[in-house]
């Protein structure tokens, strides 16, 4: 699945003052790819992916998966297609507190009709979670909300992910750990992106970009192949 940007601008209203958080941005996002947009908090990054998501409507612009037009479709519609299709690791862990750990990961299984048990214990392997299946979210650390999060994400195998900040709370082998498996995500033919401060994400990255002030600047990474492209206008 493409996904395709093409000339966002959100602007946010406070008062009488209107600031522009995201400025007339064009992206396009490919499967097999992963995508790092890194950037000074308040520069537009969360609000860029959020468009890109489906969960903020931009005041100009438009996103397109493949040749759908996401904000052309009605709410059930958007909802399932997200649904099916996408993966929002947010910087929250979100873990819905009456659901054991195995529960939450196959709650989009279940939403989804889908029945993704194996996948399920597989991802709790990946992320070092087997031995807590049973466990409640109140007796998680952070760090381990924080996986719990990027497990149950990737349960529906989506094309497109986002993940904002997935290494926030991490140490360093977990830190490992989530990107490894964002970019085992992109090998199987995902289009990946990672937003984030941690400049370790950069080799894992086959693009990364700057967000200042709105706008999406293309960054040289030492780490890309010849084969990496900048695709945004």
């Amino acid at each position: 699945m493409i996904i395709r940007a093409k000339d966002i601008k959100v602007v946010y209203k406070k008062k009488r003052r209107c600031i522009s958080a995201i400025e007339q941005v064009s992206f396009t996002a490919h499967p097999g790819e992963v995508t790092v947009i890194t950037g000074r908090s308040g520069s537009g990054k969360t609000t860029l992916v959020n468009v890109l998501a489906g969960l903020l409507v931009p005041d100009e612009g438009q996103v397109f998966y493949d040749d759908v037009s996401i904000y052309r479709i009605n709410d059930d519609q958007l909802s399932g297609f997200r649904c099916r299709h996408t993966a929002y690791i947010p910087q929250g862990a979100g873990a819905l507190a009456n659901l054991t750990v195995f529960q939450n990961i196959l709650l989009p299984s279940a939403l989804a009709g889908q029945n993704n048990n194996a996948y399920a214990e597989q991802l709790l392997a990946a992320v070092g979670l087997e031995k807590l299946t049973n466990a409640y979210p109140d007796e998680l650390s952070g760090g381990e909300l924080r996986r719990l999060a990027a497990a149950r994400a990737l349960i529906n195998s989506p094309s497109f992910i986002i993940a904002d900040e997935p290494t926030n709370d991490l140490d360093e082998e977990n830190s490992v750990l989530i990107l490894k498996l964002l970019k085992a995500q992109a090998e199987r033919g995902a289009a990946v992106i990672i937003v984030t401060h941690d400049s370790a994400a950069f080799a894992y990255a086959d693009r990364v970009f700057q967000m200042d002030g709105g706008r999406l600047i293309y960054e040289e990474n030492e780490h890309e192949t010849s084969l990496c492209r900048p695709l945004v206008s």
